[in-house]
């Protein structure tokens, strides 16, 4: 693959590489929403959440990685984001931990390695807290665990491509369209007010954990990911050198070596 998008231009104009064509996708209805997900490949499941205010478009360069190595990929719309619809209550992690169970039911998953960027490691990390026996390990990509983690915002031409292109996909996807700037607040209230885990909560965690830091993330400390690496006891904590919070964008290969070298220690093959 060998490809290079460091500053987002290649993503702006076309998005990230298409999806393959799904083995099953449908909708799942939890708790006010209708939650959209769709699977790829054969094999051991790996449940790939994707960040806040994007869409499950954004692993392309990710999923064929999964099915060339054996398995299966599993896509999901966060609630609100997406093909997803959402109801007037606010965003929470733990309602779209919920969502994740829900659609891990419908599809008739015991147990899945869960792969988290930005607000899906928020999701997958507390779906790991609460149904630990569900969740075969966590790759946690590029967030934080309690508002101290977060970086001051700094605009920057990278991040307004990106927002950008989560602009056009909305308008394109979702249900709602004329409600975006509602979504981006709604979204943002989430963000800037949790998770607020403590290090007892964390030291509760059971399943085996990387945390993941990019090197130039724009939006978390990584002395935060350090201190989530010492508090969770089965936590590894690894640099991915030459990126920012857009990493699966940006580099995919090396995203991809990292994330298969973890789904191959969780999950029996």
């Amino acid at each position: 693959m060998n490809l290079y998008d460091d500053d987002l231009r290649k993503f702006e104009v076309d998005g990230a590489a298409p999806l393959p064509a799904a083995n099953n996708q449908g909708y799942v209805e939890n708790d006010g929403a209708r939650i959209w997900f769709s699977t790829y490949g054969s094999g051991p499941a790996v449940i790939l959440l994707h960040g806040g205010l994007g869409h499950s478009g954004n692993w392309g360069y990710q999923v064929p990685a999964l099915i060339a190595n054996g398995y299966r990929a599993v896509l999901i719309d966060s609630r609100g984001h997406g093909r997803s619809t959402r109801d007037p209550q606010p965003f929470s992690y733990e309602l779209m931990a919920s969502d994740v169970l829900t659609v891990m039911d419908a599809l008739h998953l015991e147990k899945a390695a869960l792969v988290g960027w930005s607000d899906g490691a928020c999701t997958a990390l507390v779906l790991a807290a609460q149904a630990p026996s569900r969740v075969a390990g966590v790759f946690f990509f590029a967030c934080n665990m309690d508002p101290s983690g977060v970086r001051p915002f700094e605009a920057s031409p990278t991040l307004d491509r990106c927002f950008s292109r989560h602009t056009k996909d909305y308008a394109q996807l979702s249900a709602t369209p004329e409600r975006f700037k509602d979504f981006v607040e709604a979204v943002t209230l989430m963000q800037r007010t949790q998770p607020n885990y403590s290090a007892e909560d964390l030291a509760q965690i059971s399943v085996p954990v990387v945390v993941a830091q990019s090197e130039h993330d724009e939006f978390i400390k990584r002395e935060h990911a350090e201190y989530l690496t010492q508090a969770i006891p089965a936590a590894e904590f690894i640099v991915l050198n030459n990126v920012s919070h857009f990493a699966p964008l940006q580099r995919p290969e090396q995203f991809n070596t990292a994330m298969l070298k973890f789904a191959a220690k969780v999950l029996p093959r």
